[in-house]
């Protein structure tokens, strides 16, 4: 089971890192805060993903301190809103909503993939599995606000606000996530002392 999960979260760390390229480039190109926000996302996936496929090897009580760290990595999307924020804020045109949406059903296929990928194993491996199936589920779920937000841009509410109010809700979804993964990190931490 063990040599499948390492497998698995690899792939999912590369398909993660490719897409982070391209949806970090759209979002630079057409000024989209939860682009962005979800771009950053991806390279945060990558980078648990690949912390899991080397923390596997490691021992239980090794394993629950990554986990606690991978908690603290689940914030940094958040942190890189605020400057994307300040960025919008500052030039406040709205993003170019089909390619808003075209690149969020992009990141959906990618998120959705690696969710299907990783359910067989999210109770396995406490803490590390756990950050890893939560943190592609939500993304999918941002991703389908994301092709929302540029759908009402392009159609209802031609603002920045639709763009704005998505890439908080992908904050918050990390900030939930990251205490989910704390939460089940320090009770593995705490049977393994």
């Amino acid at each position: 089971m063990n040599t499948a999960l390492r497998r698995t979260v690899l792939i999912v760390a590369l398909l993660n890192l490719a897409y982070f390229g391209v949806e970090f480039a759209v979002a630079l190109r057409i000024g989209s805060v939860s682009l962005f926000a979800d771009s950053v996302d991806f390279l945060e996936d990558a980078s648990v993903n690949l912390l899991i496929f080397f923390a596997l090897a490691w021992a239980a009580t090794t394993r629950a301190r990554v986990g606690m760290v991978l908690a603290g990595i689940l914030l940094v999307p958040a942190l890189a809103l605020l400057w994307a924020l300040w960025g919008k804020f500052t030039n406040p045109v709205p993003p170019e909503p089909f390619a808003l949406s075209i690149t969020g059903a992009g990141a959906l296929a990618v998120n959705l993939s690696g969710a299907f990928l990783l359910a067989r194993f999210r109770a396995h491996s406490g803490s590390l599995t756990r950050a890893a199936f939560l943190s592609a589920r939500n993304d999918a779920i941002a991703n389908v606000a994301i092709i929302g937000a540029g759908l009402v841009t392009a159609y209802l509410w031609p603002s920045v606000w639709p763009d704005v109010i998505v890439g908080l809700a992908i904050a918050a979804m990390n900030i939930d996530a990251a205490r989910e993964v704390w939460e089940a990190a320090r009770g593995e931490h705490s049977a393994a002392a």
